[in-house]
């Protein structure tokens, strides 16, 4: 059996294990484990017979980025349990956050298997029906005594903050998953998962849970983007009346409320929640660098009871935790628990929002779903440890992956539609043999008429590219900005894609170009760059740039700049950013890269110094070297491509060092001549 075979074989399991994970998860959190460790599983094997790279698997970089907000997480706890000398009670948060590491392994297992939209959501749709399942459960139970239930706070044979905070996710997400099933025209299972929806909402509020009513005005905005137009305002009226029904239900929010206002008193909880967060407090102040240990707050509650300062209720229901996921991660892990709290809450929600408004339905919805998890956790978070959980922390986990991989498939499958328009491609070279030709090759993806404006080469670049262009000049070298615009002044297309020789458009950004160009949402397009360098592409770092190279070709022009020049588009017009990635070949060789490097840096120089710029001290070129360093390396995530990564950012500090340290040399000549 190949391994190709395999891999199609497995992918009803694949689909089968998240959908018993995430439809079971509040039936059983063991279902939910055991079908998160066996995805994982298939994950690795996946990545021990190389499937990925089978597949030609173009990894997205922010699948990385949200690889390193989960793994950072887990570094940053285990540091802490090191320093603290691992500790008994630290293990075992520890053993909760090791968790998150499973996230790469199910992210290869849910890509490669090609999970899309209506798997995630018949998988939420599961969720809802669960919530409505364990409430029957908990009825026959009861032999049918309603009043009985409904007299307590329901929560399903489990704590109720965990099942309220869970339960009101999946009814919000089945609804969401409605919406999508309509858009994709699938009425009955549209009406299923939206009666699952509403049924799952009416249980959660059962729990009582005061985090719910917190979070239910977000998660119901995150629907808005996901309404037709007509009837935004409609749906926007009804999130009020929404909110009040459920206040006006909510009897232990009310009284607190009331003990509030007439006594100017808060309820037991809320008292006990102040007090641990006070304690949480004081311990981050004691130990901001690396915070108390995971096992450091539950000794500090231990403490404060045996001594009296405490009472002795905070053993049963706050011992572990402080009812905060920041203060948690704060008073146990320091500084770098609130970093990586942070990423762990924030990198998704930033890259979830990004497409919330994109006009495929597969990828809005999952960008909701996504936003809608995060932004929860977010606020389940502010009187609940969720992370210090394994049911809260495992669920995360799976949807996470699940809906991180979903909508980059999803976003792959959306380029479908053609360019109606011509486009014409202008790249200027000088000495570029080894590039020419799969430059040329690449730009003929997306371009009709391609214009090679060679600089006086003395190997073979012209007449290899007379072999593959239309259009091929010999001409003399004014500058960068000058040249490029002498090869703009011959494109007869509507629109222009200006490379570099050392450039390549890869085949998921041609199709990317051609379905944006087939009806235009902007005026000008940016294409992010991936240095490909010493065998390695970067995501990072100084790929965090990207350059505008596709525009529509009337009124604009190139600056003038000898080097670094600009495209000048004309005010008014709007410039968007493509999702694909514009492969850059910067260097051949470390030496090609000292050259060039040297080049840059003094070319840069004399157009400061043309321009009038000046500097006075060496301390300047000293600092701007430093900041070019740390926002390559650490602004830009660069650490996260490797050693090639930081080697990337020294060569670019040094660069900028050397530019300002010429343009210092100029200026000391001119003051000479003075």
């Amino acid at each position: 059996m190949t391994d190709s075979t395999a891999t199609a074989r497995s992918r009803p399991i694949i689909f089968l294990l998240l959908m018993a994970g995430l439809g079971g998860a509040l039936f059983s959190s063991s279902m939910l484990a055991a079908s998160t460790l066996l995805l994982a599983i298939v994950g690795g094997l996946y990545v021990a017979r190389g499937v990925p790279e089978q597949l030609q698997w173009d990894t997205p970089k922010e699948l990385r980025l949200l690889h390193f907000a989960f793994w950072f997480f887990v570094a940053v706890s285990t540091l802490s349990w090191t320093f603290e000398g691992f500790d008994y009670e630290g293990g075992k948060t520890l053993g909760t956050h090791a968790r998150l590491i499973l996230f790469w392994p199910l992210i290869i297992a849910f890509s490669c298997a090609g999970l899309r939209a209506w798997h995630f959501f018949s998988a939420m749709a599961l969720a809802a029906l669960s919530v409505s399942g364990v409430f029957l459960a908990e009825l026959v139970a009861h032999d049918w005594a309603i009043n009985s239930l409904l007299s307590r706070r329901f929560g399903g044979g489990i704590n109720p903050i965990s099942f309220g905070n869970l339960a009101l996710l999946a009814s919000t997400l089945s609804l969401v998953s409605a919406l999508y099933f309509i858009r994709s025209r699938k009425v009955r299972i549209a009406f299923i998962c939206g009666g699952l929806g509403i049924s799952a909402f009416v249980i959660a509020l059962l729990s009582e849970t005061r985090s719910n009513l917190i979070a239910l005005p977000v998660l119901l905005l995150v629907f808005l983007p996901l309404v037709d137009r007509k009837l935004r305002r409609a749906t926007i009226l009804l999130i009020p009346l929404i909110i009040a029904v459920a206040l006006y239900n909510a009897d232990r929010m009310s009284k607190s409320l009331e003990a509030l206002i007439e006594q100017q008193q808060l309820d037991m909880g809320m008292e006990v929640r102040l007090t641990i967060w006070k304690t949480a407090g004081e311990l981050f102040s004691t130990n901001p660098g690396f915070g108390a240990g995971l096992g450091g707050y539950t000794r500090q509650i231990e403490e404060l009871v045996a001594n009296g300062s405490a009472s002795t209720t905070l053993l049963d229901c706050c011992a572990g935790h402080a009812h905060n996921d920041l203060l948690t991660q704060a008073a146990t892990s320091g500084v770098p628990g609130i970093l990586g709290w942070a990423f762990l809450i924030f990198i998704p929600l930033t890259l979830f929002a990004r497409h919330l408004f994109n006009s495929y339905a597969p990828v809005a919805h999952l960008s909701a779903a996504g936003v809608m998890v995060s932004s929860a956790y977010l606020l389940f978070g502010l009187t609940e440890a969720t992370f210090n959980r394994t049911l809260f922390l495992t669920f995360y986990l799976l949807s996470i992956a699940g809906i991180a991989a979903a909508l980059f498939n999803e976003l792959s499958a959306s380029y479908s539609r053609q360019r109606n328009c011509k486009v014409s491609a202008t790249i200027i070279t000088k000495n570029e043999e080894a590039h020419i030709a799969d430059c040329i090759k690449s730009a003929r993806l997306v371009a009709d008429e391609i214009i090679v404006l060679d600089s006086g080469s003395t190997d073979q670049t012209a007449d290899i590219a007379r072999e593959h262009a239309d259009i091929v000049e010999i001409t003399d070298w004014p500058g960068f900005g000058i040249q490029k615009q002498r090869a703009l002044e011959k494109a007869t297309g509507d629109w222009v894609l200006s490379l570099d020789a050392d450039e390549r458009i890869t085949p998921e950004l041609a199709r990317e170009i051609n379905h944006h160009l087939a009806d235009p949402d902007a005026d000008a397009y940016k294409l992010p760059w991936a240095v490909t360098i010493y065998g390695k592409r970067l995501d990072f770092g100084r790929s965090g740039r990207a350059p505008l190279r596709l525009f529509r070709r009337e009124g604009v022009r190139f600056s003038d700049a000898l080097v670094h020049e600009r495209i000048l588009i004309p005010e008014g017009r709007r410039t968007k950013t493509l999702r694909g990635r514009l492969t850059h070949y910067t260097h051949r060789d470390f030496g090609h890269s000292l050259e060039k490097s040297a080049k840059y840096a003094w070319l840069g120089a004399l157009e400061k110094h043309r321009r009038g710029k000046k500097t006075r001290t060496m301390i300047y070129p000293t600092l701007r070297g430093l900041l070019t360093f740390i926002q390559v390396y650490f602004i830009r995530f660069g650490f996260l491509d490797g050693a090639v990564g930081y080697l990337t950012a020294v060569t670019y500090a040094q660069v900028t060092f050397n530019k300002y340290a010429g343009l210092w040399t100029l200026n000391r000549a001119d003051r000479g001549k003075g």
